[in-house]
């Protein structure tokens, strides 16, 4: 009889001891996964940032740095940084005549215009292989061609720039955040292939401007 009873105990312990490793599992399952790693940092403390983070520029290296959000508000006053622009015009109507761009010595038809706190000049930069590549401007090409487009007048030291590109029929002109002209300049190095870069990247610029000109205000 002991026996029967030790074997009914040993039945009943087992059951339990099943139904709280059930409930235990139960438990884990319910737990929240791991947040993924975030795929981009702040270039200034580390931390992970959102694929919609913002934007800053080095004023003395002139390059785009990824933030967070409590580096933008402790930075934002810096000398070193700038936060980039906010506002996209589309600019219609805008007059460059032809003289006045090829004073400007540029290489290709594809550049952005922003003026520079730090050198106290303008300074144009235009997408290579390479990467961005930098060209200083005499004031009176700029003086002239504010002169034609008086909108200029009004644009942001550092944080946005006038970008051209006459490689489209017609030409295309808007102003735009400094981080989105060097996305510019990434977008061309990458799909760069061979001597004069190749359909993809016309197509890329193309895409680039139809969506640049979609998301912009008219000036």
């Amino acid at each position: 009889m002991n026996g029967r009873l030790d074997l009914d105990a040993a039945i009943a312990s087992r059951k339990r001891a099943q139904a709280i490793a059930g409930l235990r599992g139960f438990a884990r399952g319910a737990e929240p996964a791991p947040e993924p790693e975030p795929d981009e940092h702040c270039d200034l403390c580390g931390l992970g940032v959102p694929d919609d983070h913002r934007h800053m520029l080095d004023l003395d290296e002139r390059k785009i740095v990824c933030t967070c959000e409590s580096c933008w508000a402790l930075r934002s006053g810096d000398a070193a940084y700038r936060p980039v622009g906010m506002r996209t015009l589309w600019l219609e109507g805008f007059d460059l005549p032809d003289d006045l761009w090829a004073g400007f010595q540029l290489p290709i038809g594809l550049a952005f215009f922003l003026r520079s706190s730090t050198t106290d000049c303008v300074v144009a930069m235009y997408p290579s292989p390479a990467g961005a590549t930098e060209s200083e401007l005499h004031f009176a090409s700029w003086g002239r061609l504010v002169g034609l487009n008086p909108v200029l007048e009004d644009l942001e030291a550092d944080s946005e720039a006038l970008i051209v590109n006459r490689l489209s029929d017609p030409p295309a002109y808007a102003i735009a955040p400094i981080d989105r002209c060097y996305a510019l300049v990434g977008l061309v190095k990458m799909h760069w292939r061979g001597i004069s870069g190749g359909p993809e990247v016309e197509k890329a610029v193309s895409g680039f401007f139809d969506e640049l000109r979609a998301g912009a205000l008219p000036a």
